[in-house]
């Protein structure tokens, strides 16, 4: 697939495509004869992966570290799986405290919904 396709595909631009292979997030994609890049299913799942977990907020360094010792083979697999984890722990944390907002934006609306406005006296 062309860099256009894949772009298409993910609904992410080419430039952030190129992006992500300069800096590492993303390992070096496959190549046609003439140098053009010629994203093949591996490469589709790193995009993949990568546009899933910058969605969940994950830093681009921490992405950067995960693919550089992915690359490093098997021996790094406990040292990846500790670093997901802790993404993971974070990720969670985000979550409760992103639940904790949309309860206070449902008691919000729940008392705009009955024409109560004393919530808001507080808040000017």
């Amino acid at each position: 697939m062309t860099i256009t396709e894949v772009a298409r595909l993910y609904n992410i631009s080419a430039d952030t495509l190129r992006y992500y292979e300069r800096v590492g997030i993303i390992p070096s994609v496959n190549r046609n004869a003439n140098g053009i890049r010629n994203y093949l299913e591996d490469d589709c799942r790193w995009v993949e992966f990568a546009k899933c977990m910058r969605s969940a907020g994950l830093a681009v360094e921490i992405l950067i570290e995960y693919v550089a010792l992915f690359q490093q083979g098997e021996s790094t697999a406990e040292v990846r799986k500790e670093l997901l984890v802790e993404q993971r722990k974070q990720l969670d944390a985000r979550i409760e405290e992103m639940e904790k907002t949309l309860e206070r934006l449902d008691y919000k609306i729940e008392n705009y919904a009955k024409g109560l406005r004393k919530a808001e006296v507080g808040l000017k």
